[in-house]
């Protein structure tokens, strides 16, 4: 046997205010529209429009409270239009809305629920899709900046219709099929509910003469050039944004935007960390040892000359200051950091081997203060 109270949430001392709060949040929770396909959400939305259609009649609900279900069904009227008396189930929907505040804010919220759109339903303006593009640049152009020149297809507004779609203004029609509303009413079984028109495509107009150049589209496919400044100290996988370079809105909504992305060919020489530059510098074991001083390039000032100190090893960074990157955001500059790679000498003659065996005999272990240090650990574990 149904338990209306139960169906609904409330107790049996609930007022008609909070039988209305529950009837509207179950309705939205199992509604057809939002339940396409299942069978068990609308046979509850029956049985809440069921409850809600007794308990909101003080009368039925007498004698629901006095007899049971079976004394009110027939008197319920389920067999045609809404719960409570409504024309429509959208009339009773909007109404429970307005009982919770009656305002623009609680209508909005019915019609993102239910697929309505303000203002009659009519067609509201949308903005144009957005673009995407890539362009490639040197790690030189990176460095210190480039404007780039591509090529894009987009849709424009079209300027003899002037983003109407007909010939003239007099060629635009109200639509027959909505009379204007931009909605059509639908019957689904035991209630109404409002669609789109699918003739006007919920604009409410219909263009009896369509525009020449877009044939009634109000945007045309053009392909324009476009010259986009790409900021110095730019990063591989960066994006640049063009507001309003998209495609044409419909309805007289803005443009799109159109978004650029970077790709950074790789340098034969530098790589980058953030904005600092990095270098690889190969030493031979002789000019490691002794130490030298080396001519080196700079990325977009030519070259300069650095002392490697005596005794440098393998893996020493010198830093250059402000040598590096310019920031993207104008904040400064980074360094350049050069990373000395010692070589092991290779092919050795038999002269050379001779005078290393020699300076080998000769090293003592204030040469070698990593390789002392090493093995005395090892002398806990031997």
């Amino acid at each position: 046997m149904s338990d209306y109270y139960a169906t609904l949430g409330i107790s049996r001392t609930a007022t008609q205010d909070e039988i209305k709060k529950a009837y509207r949040k179950q309705a939205i929770k199992f509604h057809p529209d939002k339940n396409e396909g299942n069978p068990e959400a609308e046979k509850q939305f029956k049985e809440v429009s069921e409850a809600y259609e007794a308990l909101s009649d003080e009368k039925k609900r007498r004698m629901y409270d006095q007899y049971g279900a079976d004394a009110v069904r027939g008197a319920a009227g389920m067999g045609g239009g809404a719960p409570g008396g409504f024309s429509s189930m959208e009339e009773a929907l909007r109404t429970f809305m307005g009982a919770f505040g009656g305002n623009s804010g609680s209508e909005s919220i019915f019609d993102s629920f239910f697929g309505f759109e303000g203002g009659g339903g009519r067609s509201q303006a949308r903005q144009g899709q957005s673009k995407k593009a890539a362009i490639t640049i040197t790690f030189e152009e990176a460095a210190k900046g480039v404007d780039k020149t591509i090529a894009i297809t987009c849709y424009d507004g079209c300027q003899k219709c002037q983003g109407s779609g007909a010939k003239s203004l007099k060629d635009i029609k109200i639509c027959s099929t909505c009379q204007g509303r931009g909605q059509v009413q639908q019957s689904r079984g035991f209630f109404s509910m409002s669609s789109t028109c699918p003739h006007c495509h919920g604009s409410g107009k219909m263009i009896s003469i369509p525009c020449g150049s877009c044939h009634g589209a109000g945007r045309i496919k053009e392909k324009r050039q476009l010259t986009i400044p790409i900021p110095a100290g730019i990063d591989d996988g960066m994006r640049i944004k063009m507001a309003g370079q998209g495609d044409a809105g419909d309805n007289g909504g803005p443009p799109g935007d159109l978004y650029i992305y970077i790709r950074v060919k790789p340098h034969e020489i530098f790589a980058r960390d953030g904005d600092d530059l990095i270098m690889q510098l190969p030493v031979s074991f002789s000019e490691s040892a002794l130490g030298c001083k080396k001519e080196i390039p700079i990325l977009l000032s030519g070259s300069c000359r650095i002392s490697i100190p005596e005794g440098t090893q393998n893996g020493k960074v010198l830093r250059i200051k402000g040598e590096g990157l310019p920031n993207v955001h104008r904040k400064g500059k980074g360094d350049l950091l050069v990373h000395i790679q010692v070589e092991t000498p290779v092919h050795l003659s038999e002269k050379q081997k001779k005078l290393l065996t020699e300076f080998g005999k000769l090293e003592g272990p204030q040469n070698s203060p990593k390789k002392k240090s090493f093995f005395d650990k090892l002398k806990v574990f031997f």
